[in-house]
């Protein structure tokens, strides 16, 4: 097992003992619920008359069903109106911050806890939400946790977890021009596949992460989930530390060298030992797009769609189905791949550097005939700071839809859906059948310069020949 790795550290610094089961029972620091999740959880505690036993240790907001382009109450969709007024009524009930839309600080939950200081190194953090591994760039262990488990964690505060093995996933060199974060999390993934990671935290390490922004680096431990591993971090170092400083819940004054250095204990070790160590050379790494029906199915956007029989035996048969689904032959180029939707946005690609990336390919084109373009910021700080900047009227000169803040069709469990089976250039994290609201609809994942890059063209389109 590992040894001297921050995932150890911290694991050990939170645990409060061991179960007859022979699982961990956790302390959780910080615990994230939204209106998806949290409603059934809730029920259950007034079923068992339990209360929060630690609600300032809990922090709501709402994304998944919120309207990015009318957000008027009561939401047209009945459901979601009911799971809106559940969660304002659970957060009053049990005394528990929650940002509502128009308080300034709502947004995707991955997105507000990291910009408001609130996702601090060291810490372990909970959700009801498959993407809390984000968290882990700031040297956060965080958990993406089932209905029963935000329950647990509502309780008592605790989780039971099996210790996982920690595999340090190594990049080094510089990422070429045209290249990003979500270029190297779909190459990793593509490497060790969906299920690689099953049973370990992953660490990230090596001198492409330390040159990283830290949204650059969440982006990254976001889609760690997506390869199969429970959580992903970075150790946390001096961009980490200076993003942090002066927001609404980092220490101050004298408290901050004393986090500081604090956090800097937290490191792994120069000797730490892993469970496995993979290496990958950042000049490998080319602008990435998925073509089938599974994170793990994508190529090089200069490539050309593998055959079943260059992949290895056990991914056949599910390529075989993506074939069929996505309507893709082998051997034909990824680009050239007409899109009919573009998206950029979700916990994955929706912060500020995102939409600054997006806007600088975006400014003086104009989005396609035909196709449907649209950025939804991941919070409403982000769309007041983008709007600051002109952001939004860099988008909309070119033809993109600027919407408010929310989950969108990262998953599609609001007005924003896919129609029939509609090609969509995705800066999400997922390419589930189905997976952007039409049972047909097909997704490509890319990095937010890819989606504009096949916005202005209408196909997939290699970024690079925009530079």
């Amino acid at each position: 097992m590992s040894k001297g790795t921050l995932f150890d550290k911290v694991w050990d610094l939170h645990t409060v003992g061991t179960l007859p089961s022979g699982q961990t029972q956790l302390y959780i620091g910080l615990h994230l619920i939204h209106e998806v999740t949290s409603p059934q959880a809730f029920a259950m505690l007034r079923d068992r008359q339990l209360s929060v036993l630690c609600p300032e240790r809990t922090v709501a907001t709402v994304d998944h069903i919120v309207p990015t382009a009318d957000v008027a109450r009561p939401f047209a969709d009945t459901l979601a109106e009911e799971m809106m007024q559940a969660l304002e009524q659970n957060c009053q009930d049990y005394g528990i911050r929650f940002y509502n839309i128009g308080s300034g600080n709502q947004g995707v939950v991955h997105v507000i806890a990291p910009e408001q200081g609130l996702t601090q190194p060291g810490m372990t953090i909970a959700c009801g939400d498959s993407h809390t591994s984000t968290h882990g760039a700031f040297g956060a262990i965080a958990f993406g946790i089932g209905t029963s488990q935000v329950r647990d964690v509502l309780a008592s505060q605790t989780l039971a977890l099996s210790k996982l093995k920690v595999r340090r996933l190594e990049v080094n060199g510089s990422l070429r021009p045209g290249v990003y974060a979500k270029d190297v999390i779909l190459h990793i993934i593509r490497q060790l596949g969906v299920k690689g990671g099953v049973g370990y935290a992953y660490e990230y390490a090596g001198t492409t992460f330390e040159q990283m922004s830290m949204e650059e680096r969440m982006t990254v431990c976001n889609m760690s989930i997506e390869g199969g591993a429970r959580c992903g971090y970075v150790n946390p170092d001096t961009v980490t530390y200076e993003y942090l400083r002066g927001r609404d819940f980092a220490p101050r004054d004298e408290t901050w060298d004393q986090a500081v250095a604090w956090w800097q204990r937290l490191r792994s070790d120069a000797d730490a030992e892993y469970d496995d160590v993979v290496t990958f050379d950042a000049a490998d790494i080319a602008p990435t797009v998925t073509w089938g029906i599974t994170p793990g199915q994508g190529i090089a956007v200069n490539e050309q769609i593998p055959a079943a029989t260059e992949l290895p035996a056990g991914d056949r048969e599910v390529a075989a189905e993506a074939y069929r689904y996505m309507k893709l032959q082998p051997g034909q180029p990824i680009a050239g791949t007409k899109v009919d939707v573009c998206f950029i946005g979700s916990c994955t690609n929706g912060r500020l550097s995102d939409l600054r990336e997006a806007a600088k390919f975006a400014k003086s084109r104009q989005v396609a005939a035909g196709v449907k373009a649209f950025v939804v910021p991941g919070s409403e700080r982000v769309k007041q700071q983008a709007e600051a900047e002109g952001l939004d009227k860099i988008f909309q000169a070119a033809g993109f839809e600027w919407r408010g803040a929310g989950c969108s069709m990262c998953l599609a469990m609001n007005p924003d859906k896919l129609q029939g089976d509609q090609v969509s250039a995705s800066s999400s994290n997922r390419n589930f059948k189905g997976r952007q609201g039409s049972p047909n609809g097909r997704t490509l994942l890319m990095s937010p310069a890819m989606v504009v890059a096949a916005a202005v063209t209408g196909q997939v389109t290699d970024v690079r020949e925009l530079l």
